[in-house]
């Protein structure tokens, strides 16, 4: 029996990749005089030199489109304080600025106060891969927030999680 006569199971494979702890991340951007973002856990690091980094979209994303046609990006990696911000910028159809503190990065992004770390990047390149879009971005500033006490937003097995207690957030 060869491999490809297997089929696997959306479901399952959902289930497996949550195995996989990932970070959360808001990406953002500001076109016409409105900002845009969602959330995003498929975001990781390209290459070192030149810097890139890259993200993953759902290709029906409502938010993605405004984020191309802006032609740049932040990179708003949450703190385990940021539950809630998570969550708004996961949804369809809402505001998800409502109650948002936030600031203009050096390109015009915005970059969402509490952040643990945000990246300020240009669109460099889109590769269709399935349902998805994958984004590559060139860095062109950063900021390391300083807060020593502060951890990152992680999502693991369906539920947030935070790093210092090693429990559910």
């Amino acid at each position: 029996m060869s491999l490809s006569s297997f089929s696997i199971e959306p479901l399952r494979f959902r289930e497996a990749l949550g195995h996989y702890a990932s970070g959360i991340t808001v990406i953002t951007s500001h076109i016409a005089g409105e900002p845009v973002g969602f959330t995003c856990q498929s975001f990781h690091s390209v290459s070192m030199s030149p810097p890139l980094v890259s993200f993953s979209v759902m290709s029906s994303s409502a938010s993605y489109p405004k984020i191309r046609q802006a032609g740049r990006f932040a990179v708003n990696i949450l703190s385990d304080e940021q539950v809630d911000i998570s969550n708004q910028f996961a949804r369809r159809g809402t505001d998800k600025w409502q109650g948002v503190a936030w600031q203009k990065s050096p390109l015009g992004n915005p970059i969402i106060v509490g952040s643990l770390h945000w990246l300020d990047c240009e669109i460099v390149a889109e590769h269709a891969a399935g349902d998805h879009l994958i984004v590559i971005g060139e860095v062109k500033a950063l900021n390391l927030q300083e807060a020593a006490a502060t951890q990152p937003l992680l999502y693991f097995k369906g539920q947030y999680r935070n790093i210092a207690a090693h429990g559910v957030v």
